[in-house]
C-alpha cells in the first residue's frame, strides 16, 4: 500500500521504521508487564539513538540547528513509530516549529533548544476538570503584578508531567481578557500533584492532576504578546491531530498485517481461517480504510507544507484525526476478534493497541469536537473551501 513519496521521505520512513523494528518493539511486552517501563538501560539506549538518528530535531528550524524537515517527511515518521506499543516511541522530547515563531530568544535558549538536545522535557497542562474539549473556558487565572504574574489553576491529564521538568500552562488574564500561555519551571513553588489516575493503557507516560496555587512567574514567561490569546496552543492542537493520525495508520497496518498473518497459519475445519469469507471481509474492510487514512494523513501534511491558509488547515487536521481514530479504532476491534481469545491477552498486540487506540478519539479534541470544528467550517465557508 504505497503512498508515493519523494526519495527524502522514503529515506526518513525506512530510518524510522528500523529503529521502530530494533529499538523498539522487541521491548513492548516486558514493557507492558512493568508498567509501561523499560530499564534504565534500555530507556536511555533508546533516547540516545533517537537523538543520534535526529528525532528530536525534525521540527526544528535549521537556522536554530535542526533539521527542518518537511511536514510529510515527519509524518512518514510518526507513521513508522506509531507500530509500536506501549508509547514506547515517546521516549525523546520533541521541540516543534511553532515554538521558534512563539517563544523569545532567551526562551528559546532556556526551554526549547534543550528539548531538541534531549536534556529537558516539557508538559501540557491546558485541560481542567470542567473544560477538556472546550479549552476557551478555562478556569485557571494569572493575575498581573508589578514584574509578572500570579498563575492559579488545576490542570487534569498533564500527559508525561511525571518525566518533565517545565510545563506550557494555559491562563486567563483578566486584566486584559485574554488567554495565554506560559512556561513554567515544574519546582516552581506553589505546584503540586494532587492525584495521578491508572489509565486502561500502559505508559511510562503519566496523566496526573496538579495544582498551580499562587504560583509567581517572571514577565519573561509569558509565550508571545498580548493579543496572541490561543494561537499558539491552536498550532499545538493542529500539530498533534496530525501525528495521531500518522501515528494511528502505523498502527493500523501493523495490526492487518498480524492478523493476516495468524489468519493464513490458523487451521479451522482443515483450512486456513484466511479462506473464510467473514475474515476475508474484515481484512478488507481494514485495508481500504487504512489506504483512506494514509491518504487523508499525507494530503493533510502536504497542504501544511504548501503554507495552506491556517483555517483551513486547522480544519484538515481536525478531520485526520476524526476519520483516522475512528478507522484504527475499527481495525484494532477486528484485528482482536479475528485473533480470538488469543487477541484478549495482553501479550498480543491488538489487545494493547485495542485498550491505546481508544483514547485517540478523546485527547486533543474528542471526536465530537472535531465533528463541531468540521460542521462549523462547512456552515462558514463551504464545501469548496474546505
Amino acid at each position: 500500500m504505497e503512498i508515493k513519496l519523494n526519495d527524502q521521505a522514503k529515506k526518513w520512513q525506512k530510518i524510522a521504521r528500523e529503529y521502530a523494528d530494533k529499538y523498539l518493539q522487541p521491548h513492548e511486552i516486558e514493557a507492558e508487564l512493568n508498567n509501561g517501563e523499560l530499564s534504565k538501560e534500555l530507556t536511555l539506549r533508546n533516547k540516545k539513538k533517537a537523538i543520534e538518528l535526529g528525532f528530536t530535531a525534525i521540527d526544528v528550524p535549521q537556522s536554530y540547528g535542526g533539521l527542518g524537515l518537511s511536514m510529510v517527511e515527519q509524518v512518514a515518521i510518526w507513521e513508522q513509530l506509531g507500530r509500536v506499543t506501549n508509547a514506547l516511541s515517546w521516549c525523546f522530547p520533541e521541540a516543534q516549529s511553532w515554538m521558534f515563531d512563539a517563544c523569545s530568544e532567551e526562551q528559546i535558549k532556556e526551554y526549547i533548544l534543550p528539548l531538541m538536545e534531549g536534556k529537558r522535557k516539557d508538559c501540557y497542562a491546558i485541560t481542567e476538570s470542567g473544560s477538556g474539549s472546550d479549552v476557551a473556558n478555562l478556569e485557571s487565572t494569572a493575575k498581573k503584578t508589578t514584574d509578572g504574574y500570579i498563575l492559579n489553576g488545576e490542570k487534569w491529564y498533564v500527559t508525561s508531567a511525571n518525566l518533565a521538568d517545565y510545563f506550557w500552562f494555559q491562563a486567563y488574564i483578566p486584566e486584559e481578557d485574554e488567554d495565554a500561555l506560559f512556561l513554567v519551571d515544574k519546582d516552581t513553588e506553589g505546584i503540586e500533584m494532587i492525584a495521578s489516575p491508572l489509565f486502561s493503557h500502559t505508559y511510562a507516560a503519566h496523566h496526573p492532576t496538579y495544582k498551580f496555587e499562587n504560583v509567581i512567574v517572571k514577565n519573561n514567561q509569558r509565550v508571545g504578546k498580548p493579543g496572541d490569546g490561543m494561537s499558539f496552543t491552536h498550532s499545538w492542537f493542529r500539530h498533534e491531530r496530525l501525528m495521531i493520525g500518522a501515528r494511528s495508520c502505523g498502527a493500523a497496518a501493523r495490526l492487518i498485517e498480524e492478523a493476516k498473518q495468524f489468519a493464513e497459519e490458523r487451521i479451522v475445519d482443515g483450512k486456513p481461517l484466511i479462506e473464510k469469507q467473514i475474515i476475508q471481509f474484515m481484512l478488507a474492510e481494514s485495508a481500504t480504510e487504512l489506504w483512506a487514512s494514509r491518504l487523508m494523513t499525507f494530503e493533510a501534511a502536504k497542504a501544511d507544507d504548501d503554507q495552506m491558509d491556517v483555517k483551513v488547515l486547522h480544519n484538515r487536521c481536525s478531520m485526520v484525526k476524526l476519520y483516522v481514530s475512528e478507522a484504527a479504532n475499527r481495525i484494532a476491534d477486528r484485528a482482536l476478534q479475528i485473533f480470538g481469545g488469543r487477541g484478549y491477552m495482553r501479550e498480543n498486540v491488538a489487545e494493547r493497541f485495542f485498550r491505546e487506540l481508544r483514547c485517540d478519539r478523546i485527547w486533543e479534541g474528542t471526536s465530537e469536537i472535531q465533528k463541531l470544528i468540521i460542521a462549523r467550517a462547512l456552515q462558514k465557508r463551504g464545501l469548496d473551501e474546505m
